[in-house]
């Protein structure tokens, strides 16, 4: 397989953290890997992250989002969907990088959605444009759950 390193960035574009995945397909304007939760384990008051759960995450050039199907460490049971708002991601041969909008979205198995760090998006300086694409983001991803699509196609299964 082919490892593909992911930097996430700050909305000022600046690196925050990097990690690795495995490449699983890549499109004209997207990049699927699969990789692990690395980290410590994080309860965030609607899903624990837990050192070890599978993510299969998707970047897009032409979206403002991306999404990561989240699974258990221990069973492979779907926890969700947590997806952030971002500028769209640079799609390289082996690097993606995408600047966070600290905006995030979180999706059930069942289809609720809970959008999560309105008042850290709303402290960033950012211009009305990217503000508004933001909340643009956050419409088409209630919309792709709503209609069970792209990587939500398994809601409620």
């Amino acid at each position: 397989m082919t490892t593909i390193t992911v930097e996430k960035r700050n909305h000022q574009g600046q690196p925050v953290f990097r990690y690795e995945g495995e490449l699983l397909e890549r499109g004209d304007h997207h990049i699927c890997i699969v990789a692990t939760f690395g980290r410590s384990d994080v309860d965030a008051g609607y899903v624990v992250f837990r050192k070890g759960d599978t993510m299969t995450e998707w970047f897009f050039s032409n979206r403002w989002y991306n999404i990561f199907r989240l699974q258990d460490v221990l069973t492979g049971k779907l926890k969700g969907w947590y997806c952030n708002i971002t500028r769209p991601a640079v799609l390289g041969d082996d690097l993606i990088h995408a600047d966070d909008l600290a905006l995030d979205v979180f999706v059930t198995p069942d289809g609720e959605i809970t959008v999560l760090d309105e008042d850290e998006f709303a402290a960033l300086d950012l211009d009305d444009a990217d503000r508004a694409a933001g909340w643009r983001a956050v419409e088409a991803l209630r919309a792709l759950v709503v209609r069970r699509e792209d990587a939500f196609a398994e809601i409620g299964a």
